[in-house]
């Protein structure tokens, strides 16, 4: 993992906040209880955000910022951010397009606010090396794995897929088909021939396409194209990335489409625990690595605060403040 410049040092040099709120002396705080118990919403086994969870509830245990902290199985951004709603998980990863569209959605006192942005997510377009595929353009009428239901990876990649002018709306001819399926049973429908492509949002490498690559070659798409495109039909979220060379077998670097990984919860979240949670986030940063990470996505300081039309927890808001000075 490339050496980063001290996170406290990134804060004081480049920290905008529009969050707002006063940084209140110390002794005018009332000291809350620590948690007895949360929750931290994952993902599906074997992805990034079930091993981020897990890290991060190991952390917030360890630390004492909770009694208990546990990471939970589930389908995805949008079933993490509905549970966060619902009060079923103290805090969630999510990627920032879903988190925007569902936080418009439930406009309300205890709504979604953020603590951060964790991480970069990856679109992986993934394609048989014997299929002879070779670009995105190609897909017209065929297969396409588009996530779980209730993951983000089904409304990013509806989104590309528009953008390419294969959606059923563009093409009523020649649609990309989609089909919900998770990324253990895309890639098991890949494997064996049922789909054509599978659309997954990950970090880099994530671990159940490393073992398939091993038994099948795979392919990835270059999406960097469609990205213009989609930044025009559905906002500034989605950014230029690469996957790098080797990350999958002896695949080659390839760009892709970037979105940002936000950690949320309510706007009615204790403020010691948002505070606590903050200054695990810049000071352990190391810690929530998962160990199969290329290092390329995680945690940048400089990008930290960046969460992309959600607006921080005015606790988180504060403790970022207060590292800026």
């Amino acid at each position: 993992m490339r050496e980063l410049m001290p996170r406290r040092a990134v804060l004081r040099a480049g920290l905008t906040i529009g969050a707002g709120g006063l940084l209140l002396p110390a002794a005018a705080c009332t000291p809350e209880p620590k948690p007895q118990q949360l929750t931290v919403a994952g993902g599906e086994s074997g992805g990034f955000y079930l091993e981020f969870a897990t890290l991060l509830a190991g952390l917030l245990q360890r630390e004492g910022i909770a009694g208990t902290a546990t990471p939970v199985v589930t389908g995805g951004s949008l079933d993490n951010v509905r549970r966060v709603l619902s009060g079923e998980a103290t805090l969630a990863v999510a990627l920032a397009d879903t988190a925007v569209v569902e936080a418009a959605a439930h406009e309300r006192g205890d709504g979604l606010v953020a603590l951060g942005k964790v991480y970069e997510n990856y679109v992986h377009c993934i394609v048989r090396e014997d299929s002879g595929i070779r670009s995105f353009s190609e897909l017209g009428g065929r297969t396409a794995a588009v996530g779980e239901v209730g993951s983000g990876t089904t409304l990013t990649a509806a989104r590309i897929i528009a953008a390419a002018g294969l959606g059923s709306e563009q093409a009523p001819d020649s649609a990309l088909k989609q089909v919900n399926l998770g990324l253990n049973q895309a890639l098991a429908a890949l494997q064996d021939g049922s789909i054509d492509v599978m659309i997954q949002s990950g970090g880099v490498p994530t671990a159940p396409v490393v073992a398939a690559a091993k038994d099948t070659g795979l392919r990835l798409l270059d999406l960097s194209s469609i990205i213009p495109a989609t930044r025009a039909q559905s906002g500034f979220f989605y950014d230029r990335v690469l996957i790098p060379a080797n990350s999958y077998g002896q695949a080659p670097a390839v760009w892709t489409v970037g979105v940002a990984n936000l950690l949320l919860c309510r706007r009615d979240l204790p403020d010691a625990l948002a505070t606590g949670t903050v200054e695990l986030l810049v000071e352990h940063a190391r810690d929530l690595v998962p160990a199969s990470s290329a290092g390329v996505q995680f945690l940048s300081p400089e990008t930290l605060i960046n969460t992309a039309g959600v607006p921080l927890h005015p606790a988180a808001a504060a403790a970022y403040r207060a590292l800026h000075g």
